[in-house]
């Protein structure tokens, strides 16, 4: 149930200011909202941006990205790889998390092995690890399956937890959020990030404050950030237009021509590492609700193909984004490494007869019914995407009715695989192509490597080559097995790339900082006046 259609507008609008805590700010408290909260405080329990954004200020990596996204210290000092198979890090000294622990290699220890055994969710960043071996208190070696041409890259979504805390209240396995538990790291944390976690109210407010003790020093000058979701698109530029937030990171995008306007707003814009895509059920044998008794239309490559080439990129580009969109040919997008041109251009043309021939060629001149979910409050205009596309199909035959949920909810059932068609966002973490192809393009095993393949489609070949690229070493034999696997996911429409995002920013004028297209602020690289 849509609980603001039972409110008037004033009376939602006042109360997300209240629970922002208006006027109970400084100058150094940067006052931020989104449309979608974080799902949880475990950080191995749920691999969403939004989550990642907040909880990376909390916990942090052996490694971490610099400006440019290139793997730099940071838990970590320095790594020497033995042999292609072992790689020793030598660990940083006199860190402290934030309840005054010493961070030592027991530490790491505890931490890849949780976030390598499931329910995690981050299973996919320390896969290639076989075992972690302490050496002494600062030294730890990563013994690996096989060699990893992007181990660091990985690790950086590997955050560190302090082993005794977590024995002591019970969270030793990450949170299963897919089962809706609940455990103690999933509501309180302790990291030893720049910022801790002073409280957490689900869909009201997240508060972090400075860590004083941080081992390294702020760029900006941040002392608490207070981070409100604000799902109505209307009460969140008010927000920002009003004063009452300083920092709105998916500003709407018919209200960006009004902040530009504004003399005390800027926006800053860039490509984001995110495909927004439409996955499918490739596995049942019958698709619910479909009307094809005994059959799942999905299954057939043509089916596939008509869905694809029903849906207007074009028009969704320029009508439902407003141009703030990149059309997408291939599931990763234009920053990421393995993606090419001729990759990103569309595999066919939208035609609406073409794509009525080929449903009747696959036994469906009548078309077929299907149910599209779409989360309401993650991505830019998601609802409104799956509005347009639940038109266009309509049109070619395919009988669409519309499901939107918050993201809370939605991606619990995309995990679960409960879903016949469904639209997605994926950032690329480590800006490599294996992170998508692992995670949504390889057979789900239910052990942590295709986790996100909600279609559950199955490719031997494609699971061959990605098995391939995590090992090769050598860099053009890599790229033409990246290559080679994009184009077959292509070839075989498993998934509708729909486009890659572009997400712009809004700020009040006097906040200065980095886009990201990572899509995650940096508030220790931020600054207020």
């Amino acid at each position: 149930m849509n609980r603001g259609a039972s409110l008037k507008r004033g009376v939602l609008a006042a109360a997300v200011l209240m629970a922002m805590g208006v006027g109970a700010s400084h100058a150094a408290t940067l006052r931020m909202a989104g449309a979608n909260d974080i799902l949880t405080t475990d950080p191995m329990a749920q691999n969403h941006q939004t989550t990642h954004a907040y909880m990376q200020q909390v916990y942090e990596s052996l490694v971490r990205y610099d400006e440019k996204y290139q793997p730099v210290p940071a838990l970590a000092t320095k790594w020497e790889q033995i042999s292609p198979t072992q790689v020793r890090f030598e660990l940083r000294k006199g860190v402290k998390f934030h309840d005054g622990a010493p961070f030592t290699a027991d530490d790491v220890v505890f931490s890849l092995t949780r976030a390598g055994t499931p329910p995690s969710n981050m299973i996919a960043s320390v896969a290639s690890i076989k075992e972690v071996k302490k050496i002494d208190d600062h030294t730890v070696e990563l013994i690996l399956k096989g060699p990893n041409p992007i181990l660091l890259r990985e690790l950086i979504e590997a955050r560190i937890m302090n082993k005794a805390w977590a024995e002591k209240h019970n969270s030793t396995k990450s949170q299963d959020y897919a089962s809706k538990e609940e455990n103690y790291a999933s509501r309180n944390a302790n990291g030893t990030g720049p910022f801790q976690l002073v409280g957490w109210q689900p869909d009201v407010k997240l508060t972090l404050k400075k860590n004083p003790n941080w081992w390294d020093k702020p760029k900006g000058n941040i002392d608490e950030i207070v981070f409100t979701p604000i799902k109505s698109a209307a009460t969140r530029s008010a927000a920002l237009l009003s004063g009452q937030v300083d920092f709105v990171v998916d500003p709407p995008p018919q209200d960006l021509a009004r902040m530009k306007a504004s003399p005390d707003i800027k926006i800053i814009e860039g490509a984001e590492n995110r495909t927004i895509y439409i996955g499918l059920d490739q596995f049942r044998d019958e698709l619910p609700g479909a009307g094809t008794p005994g059959k799942n239309p999905l299954k057939d490559k043509r089916v596939r193909q008509a869905l694809y080439q029903g849906i207007d990129m074009a028009g969704i580009h320029s009508r439902t984004m407003r141009n703030l969109s990149v059309n997408a040919g291939t599931m990763v997008a234009p920053m990421v490494h393995g993606w090419t041109k001729q990759l990103d251009e569309r595999a066919s043309k939208y035609d609406v007869e073409a794509a009525k021939k080929l449903l009747a060629d696959a036994g469906y001149p009548n078309g077929f019914s299907i149910k599209l979910e779409c989360p309401n409050d993650r991505y830019v205009n998601d609802e409104a995407i799956c509005q347009a596309v639940t038109a266009m199909w309509t049109r070619i035959g395919v009988k669409t009715t519309l499901a939107t949920a918050p993201m809370a909810q939605f991606v619990t059932r995309v995990m679960n695989a409960e879903v016949n068609a469904y639209l997605f966002g994926w950032g690329v973490a480590t800006f490599d192509s294996l992170y998508s192809l692992d995670a949504l393009m390889a057979t789900k095993d239910g052990k942590g490597i295709g986790t996100y393949n909600a279609g559950r489609f199955s490719d031997a070949k494609l699971d061959g080559m990605i098995n391939q690229i995590k090992v090769e070493m050598d860099p053009a034999k890599r790229d033409a097995l990246i290559g080679d696997s994009l184009k077959l996911v292509k070839d075989e429409y498993y998934y509708i790339p729909v486009h890659h995002q572009i997400r712009p920013w809004a700020m009040r004028k006097g906040v200065t900082t980095q886009h990201r297209a990572d899509d995650r602020p940096m508030p220790n690289w931020t600054t207020m006046k």
